[in-house]
């Protein structure tokens, strides 16, 4: 049996990890109030563009653009996107077995299948296990910006217009509430419009004057819109990552508080089992005197 001291010093190890879950736990939540107002600003500029290109898709010719060439599906990208940084639950967990399950799935199709990850996380699980990827950024857990967008989705449109692969999926946590992030897949290429709950096709489509032509507007929309799409999925995954993170470190902190509730209670009744056999031998020291 652990004897008091050695209770004492583990209450103490407990309380001192309690004190940096909270810390930690504080700093998620201000890193979380930044990311989500980023976030939310990126949404509507994000719908709005791809509304236009589908409005542009129902009434122009897109001049056989390359990233809306649709091809046979024999070759797929996965972009997955996880975190630099572990202490934030399932968030990594997540997002690699639903990717792992989808390239299962697609392998048994017989299709081929080539990875790209953004994250520490997501590139350490790869290289672990021996899987090449096509494509890896780490480091940018906290810090993403739209050059770090650009550059992702000038590897994967290079790559796509090669006819390196014929499809691109996005794999990443979406941001739905601070106790809620589910993993999204979204197919990125080719460009497809997504439409809305709320919003209805047209029934009687307008036709319009573009300036420049249509397809000049393709040829910068498009590639714009990819760009933002990869910049959304990464300003999602950031504030997931905080709030997960945020959940995480309440959660320790509370199973700490419980912990050294339990160890307290050991410990007096440790100290309560001393003072006994200490008074037992007083007791049984002086029935000896007497005797």
């Amino acid at each position: 049996m652990a004897t008091l001291r050695d209770i004492k010093r583990r209450i103490k190890a407990v309380r001192n990890t309690s004190q940096i879950t909270k810390a930690m736990k504080m700093v998620a939540a201000a890193k979380l109030r930044k990311a989500q107002g980023r976030m939310l600003e990126l949404r509507p500029y994000s719908d709005k563009i791809y509304e236009v290109l589908g409005n542009l898709s129902q009434t122009a010719n897109s001049g056989g653009h390359p990233l809306l060439m649709r091809r046979p599906r024999r070759a797929v990208e996965l972009l997955v996107l996880t975190s630099d940084r572990g202490l934030c639950g399932a968030f990594n967990a997540n997002v690699l077995k639903a990717a792992a399950r989808f390239e299962r799935e697609l392998r048994q199709e017989g299709v081929q299948v080539s990875l790209s990850a953004v994250g520490r996380k997501a590139r350490d699980y790869y290289k672990r296990r021996d899987i090449p990827l096509r494509f890896s950024l780490a480091g940018i857990s906290g810090k993403a910006d739209f050059s770090h967008a650009k550059q992702i989705a000038a590897s994967i449109t290079s790559g796509y217009s090669g006819a390196m692969f014929d499809e691109v999926y996005l794999v990443y946590n979406e941001f739905r509430s601070i106790l809620t992030q589910q993993v999204k897949m979204v197919k990125l290429l080719p460009f497809e419009h997504e439409q809305t709950e709320v919003e209805e096709a047209p029934k009687n489509p307008v036709s319009y004057i573009f300036e420049p032509s249509a397809e000049g507007l393709y040829l910068t929309l498009v590639p714009k819109a990819i760009e933002i799409r990869i910049f959304r999925a990464l300003l999602e995954s950031q504030t997931s990552e905080e709030a997960s993170r945020m959940t995480a470190m309440e959660n320790a902190s509370k199973n700490a508080g419980e912990m050294i509730q339990r160890l307290t209670l050991v410990a007096n009744k440790v100290r309560q089992a001393t003072i006994t056999r200490e008074l037992m031998d007083i007791v049984g020291g002086v029935e000896a005197i007497k005797e």
